[in-house]
């Protein structure tokens, strides 16, 4: 395989006079572990859907694995993995029955099969539980196992469709173990996830809304070329009335609930943490701290998503 693992060019799909997905651009090299963000019915499974050859793109191009998404689609699904947030098993199915069955589908012969389910079942640390009917396993021996299950035909390229999506977040930091492996041996990884610390771990991120690309880069570049002013994290007695009074405020660039804090972008901090306690204070509610703070990449994403908003409403 030369070039890069999946190049997407103008990639369009309309469903009638719905535009899901809209003229969306990137590619991905081998080995890269690649993060696939937006909201809810931004488009990323539909894209997903298309670069495995489960849906025909209305318009646009694509090459996964140096197979042509439009013309090449048997042989696109033949050469990736693809494991969905519900894990893709057959509960009813013991481990060792589920790994034989996904062996058939891929067409592994039988010896080579022996020496991958024993390596499934070391990864997946499912030593002894070979004949647990799987849906007695934890989501965190699912998802290891669904995880082996994918890619027991040693595929290079491989999609994870929010694999860590209701699982602990043990299992969750062990899965990532697994997938930085997986890239080490030239893997390209191509993931969606809605938790934004997971994005963290990605080479190149980008980032949809109504199907529109609207942002892309390494976690570092997006928040450098994003976020250029001051954010402060904001302790307070009462945080939905701190946010009421500070959304309405002009020198406010940006305000946002983190959990039981408030991020507030300001354009200068020391005028930003005057502010903020002065109308607060005038307000009764007690400001319990004010630290400056390095921006996350869910501030990033507010920001794009704020931002994108506005655009298409003017």
């Amino acid at each position: 395989m030369s070039g890069y693992a999946i190049e997407v060019n103008n990639l369009t799909k309309k469903f009638g006079s719905f535009t899901a997905v809209d003229k969306v651009s990137f590619s991905i090299n081998r080995g890269e572990i690649f993060g696939f963000l937006g909201p809810n019915g931004a488009g990323k499974s539909t894209t997903i859907r298309m670069l495995c050859g489960l849906l025909v793109p209305t318009s646009g191009t694509g090459k996964v694995g140096g197979f042509d998404i439009n013309t090449q689609t048997e042989l696109v699904k033949q050469n990736i993995g693809y494991m969905s947030q519900r894990f893709s098993l057959y509960e009813d199915l013991t481990v060792e029955e589920n790994i034989r069955f996904f062996g058939g589908v891929y067409g592994i012969s039988n010896q080579r099969l022996q020496e991958r389910m024993k390596w499934v079942v070391e990864m997946a640390g499912l030593n002894g539980r070979e004949k647990s009917l799987t849906k007695t396993l934890s989501g965190g021996w699912k998802q290891r196992l669904a995880l082996g299950c994918a890619i027991l035909h040693e595929p290079k390229i491989v999609f994870l469709d929010e694999p860590t999506s209701g699982v602990d977040p043990i299992s969750r930091r062990n899965f990532w173990e697994l997938i930085n492996k997986l890239s080490e041996q030239g893997v390209a990884v191509l993931v969606t996830t809605h938790y934004l610390d997971e994005a963290e771990y990605c080479n190149d991120l980008i980032l949809i809304n109504t199907g529109k690309l609207i942002a892309s880069g390494s976690p570092k570049e997006l928040k450098s070329e994003h976020i250029t002013y001051p954010i402060l994290e904001v302790e307070v007695s009462d945080v939905v009335a701190a946010m009421d009074l500070l959304r309405n405020q002009t020198w406010a660039v940006e305000i946002s609930l983190f959990g039981t804090y408030l991020h507030v972008g300001v354009a200068e901090e020391q005028h930003g943490r005057e502010a903020i306690t002065s109308i607060l204070s005038s307000h009764n509610i007690t400001v319990k701290r004010i630290d400056k703070i390095v921006p996350s990449l869910e501030d990033v994403f507010l920001h794009l998503l704020e931002e994108d908003i506005k655009k298409t409403a003017a």
